[in-house]
Formats: C-alpha cells, sequence, structure tokens
C-alpha cells in the first residue's frame, strides 16, 4: 500500500490547479476533488483567523483515523497538501520539495498563467519521481 494517497495544490483564491491521486482506495470524481479544495482553503484560513496565538499560519496537520493531511502554504498563499497515511513521518520535508519543483517548472514556464490549472509535462515527471523516493525511503525506515 502507497504511504501517499493523493496531492493537491490550491491557489490563493481556493481554486484547486492541481490533483493527483496515487492509488487511494476511494478515488474521488472531479467534482469530489474540488469541493475537498475548496473546503480545506475555507478551513485554512478559518483557523488563522480563530487562533489565540498571533502569527498563526493555519492548519499544518490534520490526523483522522485512516489518514493524515499535511499541509504547506507558501508566502504567496498557494497551498501544497498530502492525504497519506496516519502516522507518515517528514511530509513536510515532500511539500517543500514539491513547492520548489513548481516554481522550477510551474512558475517559470513561460506558457502557465497564474492561479491557472498546471499542464506542465516536466513538473508531473519531477513529481512523480518525488514521491517515488519518498515511498523507497519510507519502506526503508
Amino acid at each position: 500500500m502507497a504511504a501517499i494517497y493523493s496531492l493537491y495544490i490550491i491557489n490563493k483564491s481556493g481554486g484547486l490547479i492541481f490533483y493527483k491521486d496515487y492509488g487511494s482506495a476511494g478515488r474521488m470524481d472531479t467534482n469530489d476533488s474540488l469541493r475537498l479544495a475548496s473546503l480545506w482553503h475555507s478551513m485554512h484560513a478559518i483557523s488563522q483567523q480563530l487562533s489565540p496565538v498571533s502569527g498563526c499560519f493555519g492548519i499544518e496537520l490534520l490526523q483522522a483515523d485512516t489518514f493524515d493531511l499535511h499541509c504547506f502554504q507558501s508566502l504567496t498563499g498557494t497551498k501544497f497538501f498530502v492525504v497519506c497515511e496516519p502516522g507518515t513521518q517528514h511530509m513536510e520535508n515532500l511539500l517543500k520539495h514539491i513547492y520548489e519543483l513548481y516554481t522550477d517548472y510551474v512558475l517559470k514556464n513561460p506558457f502557465y498563467e497564474m492561479e491557472m490549472p498546471i499542464r506542465c509535462e516536466l513538473f508531473e515527471i519531477s513529481l512523480a519521481q518525488a514521491v517515488q523516493k519518498e515511498r523507497v525511503s519510507l519502506l526503508g525506515r
């Protein structure tokens, strides 16, 4: 079973710009993934406002019985989150690496329009390699 179930990238407005399923048992259709991205964006924003501590960056980890959701928000407001097996460690490093791939292959692509869905083959190839590398390292732990 894969440790990483799915990856989402949400723009600063809350729109889903990238979704990749890595073989999770309960595959979602496009509408469900759009709703999930919008819901997560809203929960993340509300958590920042409700926090009693100033400088809160929102929810970074949501733990449930059957999955963990790890989130990384860039300075521009773009959110990257992975849904993975419970207890999976080091997802923060993977999310930061995915952000680096995003900046290298998506943002530097002259044909990419900001805030629009990501359609970049080099990004997807590099992303697949990063996720595969993470899966191999998780098996070795």
